[in-house]
């Protein structure tokens, strides 16, 4: 396990974490550093406590929006790709009939005149 030393709010913690993870993890402790420094600015000194907590309030409100708009995503995007495969759908049936005349009029064109000389004429769809 590896091992990183971060500071928050002038204080040094040491925190344990999987190997690999060392500068995800400092990475986080310094944007909840500056969060808290931010709040410090608009609060005053009103203790590191209170304001670890109302900073870590902040970043999960902002994790419960971005959840949430991340879920709106999902449903869109589950929408559209029915969109998607229904036009698709209807695509290939029209292509189908499309070819299904084409085959019909390529054979009427093609078939010999019936006796009597009248040439046969394609069906009219």
């Amino acid at each position: 396990m590896a091992h990183v030393t971060v500071t928050i709010a002038g204080k040094t913690y040491r925190m344990a974490c999987g190997e690999g993870e060392e500068e995800h993890l400092t990475r986080l402790a310094e944007g909840f550093d500056e969060r808290v420094a931010e709040m410090r600015k608009a609060f005053g000194e009103i203790g590191d406590m209170r304001l670890h907590v109302m900073a870590a309030l902040t970043v999960s409100d902002e994790l419960a929006e971005l959840k949430r708009r991340f879920s709106a995503l999902e449903a869109e995007t589950a929408t559209l790709r029915d969109h998607a495969a229904s036009g698709e759908a209807r695509l290939a049936e029209g292509i189908e009939r499309t070819a299904e005349r084409i085959e019909r009029l390529t054979h009427a064109l093609t078939a010999p005149a019936s006796p009597g000389g009248t040439e046969s004429h394609p069906k009219k769809d």
